[in-house]
């Protein structure tokens, strides 16, 4: 694949000094041989969402959509149409293999369910694309480890969609708050999810529609009865499929705290919790959970609740990092410095929204205005990475450090609450057999589980 070549214009912005201190403002990418063919695999919302960001800040074009869904394919055909450069609508794929070996692309973004992101990122991998992979990056452990081999091994740079880390407040926020040591010795951290966001009904068993392949979309998942489409979120409401709300919320700011704090895996995790008030319906992922991920002198303690009321109504989803002079809390919409006693003034910071700059935000259906920034900077630093063949901030190494560390709690929590120690050298959990098997689940026949050492 060819480098490609850079190309710097400017756009006003009301967070101009935070995007120009991250190296990234102003880049729009053009490969000299025209523009860069790209893919989607899973057009489902936010598959398309992640896609409309590239094309504002890149040189595309888009050469295939993948998706079992053949409305919801065509859907996004149109749509993309009429967001890309060339007008056109792009080839429609039932199946994302199809499309890999027809196509060929150099970037390909997967927006699909969780559980078939490591098949569908190691394809892309091997075909020899650059991946944009959303989190978290696998369901279970040993996933993670064959994409990070097969990332390692074909060298390709795979960015995480854990984009926190581009998310302008925040940036401002850890340089200026946590790298200038205004915290103290920083020895607790908090994080949260108190959204009412877990499906849960009881809705009947029918026959599959003529558009969607459902045995395909549910490929190396267990084939539960089909009871209506399972877009948006239903599929997440169970755990056949993904990591419930640990594994889709806890993972963005548990990351967001290894990312401030430089942490790399937790010495030990410990999950508890369980289905403890919404019982009526299909839904098997916990209601109510809490996970304690240790580090040297360092806890961090993740609480969410589908229920009830979030602790701070102003950060219901977010993180809280404790030191010996202060607390910084931090969201997708703001972040608040409160000092101890004085000497330091209290700082506020919010969201940096580019809707003049993009009038397109405005109307675009069920787009995250707050998010949109942080996706097109997190883009931008993925192509900057391949550009100058480097590690990406959001590479997958910590995407799944991050994932996997989410997975350790649900597994200490299907086992009693008991600690889990993981060695990423071994991929074992030491001195847990029982734990260790759970590192790995069944794949339905005739899909194969990856393996690190044979990717």
């Amino acid at each position: 694949m060819n480098q490609f070549n850079r190309r710097d214009f400017l756009k006003g912005s009301s967070a101009l000094m935070t995007l120009a201190s991250f190296g990234l403002l102003g880049m729009e990418f053009k490969n000299p041989d025209g523009p860069i063919r790209t893919a989607l695999i899973g057009a489902g919302w936010y598959g398309k969402s992640d896609l409309f960001r590239l094309i504002q800040v890149a040189d595309i074009d888009v050469v295939g959509l993948a998706d079992p869904d053949k409305n919801m394919l065509e859907a996004a055909g149109k749509l993309v149409s009429e967001r890309q450069k060339s007008g056109k609508v792009p080839p429609l794929y039932e199946n994302y293999q199809d499309l890999l070996a027809k196509e060929k692309p150099e970037l390909v973004l997967i927006g699909s369910p969780d559980h078939w992101h490591a098949l569908q990122a190691i394809d892309s991998i091997k075909s020899g694309a650059h991946v944009y992979l959303q989190k978290p990056i696998s369901v279970d452990v040993i996933e993670g480890e064959a994409i990070l081999a097969a990332a390692r091994k074909y060298n390709r740079v795979v960015q995480i969609g854990t984009q926190r880390k581009s998310t302008p407040h925040l940036i401002q926020a850890k340089k200026e708050i946590i790298d200038t040591g205004k915290l103290g010795k920083i020895s607790h951290a908090e994080v949260c999810c108190y959204y009412h966001m877990r499906a849960n009904g009881n809705p009947p068993v029918q026959d599959v529609p003529d558009f969607f392949n459902y045995e395909l979309w549910t490929g190396p998942a267990p084939l539960r009865p089909y009871d209506g489409l399972p877009h948006t979120r239903w599929w997440r409401t169970f755990m056949e499929y993904g990591n419930g709300i640990t594994g889709d919320m806890c993972v963005h700011m548990l990351d967001t705290v290894r990312w401030m704090l430089k942490l790399g895996w937790p010495s030990q995790v410990t999950g508890t919790g369980g289905i403890f008030v919404q019982k009526e319906g299909k839904s098997n992922i916990a209601d109510t959970q809490t996970a304690i991920f240790e580090f040297p002198e360092l806890n961090v303690v993740w609480q969410h609740r589908t229920w009830g009321n979030p602790v701070d109504p102003e950060y219901p989803w977010a993180f809280k990092i404790y030191g010996e002079n202060g607390m910084l809390a931090g969201s997708t919409m703001q972040a608040d410095f409160i000092p101890y006693g004085e000497g330091e003034e209290a700082k506020h910071y919010d969201v940096v929204y580019e809707k003049e700059e993009y009038p397109e935000d405005v109307t675009e259906d069920r787009i995250e205005l707050n998010a949109a920034p942080a996706t097109r900077l997190h883009m931008k630093d993925w192509l900057k990475a391949i550009d100058n063949k480097t590690l990406p901030i959001a590479d997958v190494e910590q995407g799944h450090i991050s994932t996997a560390s989410c997975i350790l709690a649900n597994i200490s929590m299907e086992l009693g609450g008991r600690p889990l120690k993981y060695d990423p050298k071994t991929r074992t959990v030491i001195g847990d057999p029982e734990a260790t098997a759970k590192l790995r689940r069944p794949y339905r026949a005739p899909y194969v589980h990856p393996e690190p050492d044979q990717v």
